[in-house]
């Protein structure tokens, strides 16, 4: 079973990176951004957007560096209403064969990503980091927990649960 193509594909041959950088600007269309959406749980995603760069580097690795933009909204976890936000941040990654992966990284050298075909999906890498990039828990502004609340009185859930399990 081969696992699904990437909903914002740009593969990149190998043979057209070399020591002098190769330089792409990308941006998601409305079906990628449809489908991008599904995939992160977003309410939507109105643009994403990259300029990607790819050099050879020595020993047979290629590194990958960008910057990308994002507008986009999400459901905020308490009301559940849309949240708008947006973000621009840059990343870098290395990619090689695998027996190229250094053995220890400090936290400045950017990831290692091992090289499994002839292509580098640089639509891929950008979609993965613009995910990393969003808030995990987005709130709507003025919105927030009542950390006070009454609790209900009556049993708990979790003593129910445990006369259920005596029943077993």
């Amino acid at each position: 079973m081969s696992d699904p193509a990437p909903e914002f594909s740009r593969p990149v041959p190998l043979t057209r990176i070399g020591p002098q950088p190769f330089r792409q600007e990308i941006a998601a269309n409305e079906a990628e951004r449809a489908a991008l959406v599904k995939r992160f749980a977003l309410v939507s995603l109105d643009r994403l957007a990259a300029t990607v760069e790819l050099v050879g580097e020595r020993g047979g690795t290629i590194l990958l560096t960008a910057q990308f933009s994002a507008e986009f909204a999400q459901q905020c976890v308490v009301s559940l209403e849309p949240v708008a936000g947006s973000v621009s941040a840059g990343f870098a990654l290395r990619y090689g064969p695998p027996d190229a992966e250094p053995e220890s990284e400090s936290d400045d050298d950017p990831a290692f990503e091992p090289l499994t075909g002839d292509t580098i999906d640089i639509g891929e890498a950008v979609a993965q980091e613009f995910s990393l990039s969003l808030p995990p828990f987005p709130r709507a502004p003025g919105v927030a927990i009542d950390e006070h609340a009454p609790v209900p009185e009556g049993e708990s859930p979790f003593a129910v649960l445990a006369r259920t399990k005596r029943a077993d």
